[in-house]
């Protein structure tokens, strides 16, 4: 369980390092998180860099490429017992964003993810109800 979650954290700042080295180029005006959030994942801050994470999602481009780097490891990389800290300081947006991030995962599952995906949706589910799922149903722009 251990070795797990370390080896999940690496592979997420090794996915998180290498997606900010080599960008894809930005089809509109987004932020692409800098430093600063590498940081946080170095310093373990997981909860601060899951919130900067959201903060720079690429939910206005259309480059498939940068939304592809945004997904999926973010999530996964969280222990369970952080889950419902991490979704209970989020806003409404904040929620429905995190839907999105869900339902995309859902879309590609890797190993074990489908599991880790379903605690977020039951976390999320809890704090945003059922507006979050229409939200993310009728959403025209897609993380």
């Amino acid at each position: 369980s251990a070795r797990t979650s370390a080896t999940s954290t690496f592979l997420f700042i090794y996915l998180f390092i290498y997606t900010n080295l080599y960008p894809a180029p930005p089809a509109t005006s987004e932020t692409v998180p800098g430093p600063e959030v590498e940081a946080q994942w170095w310093q373990e801050d997981m909860l601060r860099a899951f919130h900067m994470t959201l903060q720079n999602s690429p939910v206005n481009t259309k480059n498939p490429a940068a939304k592809e780097r945004a997904q999926g490891a973010m999530l996964t990389s969280f222990n369970s017992s952080k889950i419902e800290q991490a979704v209970s300081s989020l806003d409404r947006n904040g929620i429905d964003l995190l839907m999105k991030y869900i339902y995309k995962g859902f879309e590609k599952p890797t190993k074990n993810s489908s599991a880790i995906l379903l605690q977020w949706h039951e976390r999320a589910l809890a704090v945003g109800g059922l507006s979050s799922i229409v939200s993310v149903l009728t959403a025209r722009k897609t993380v």
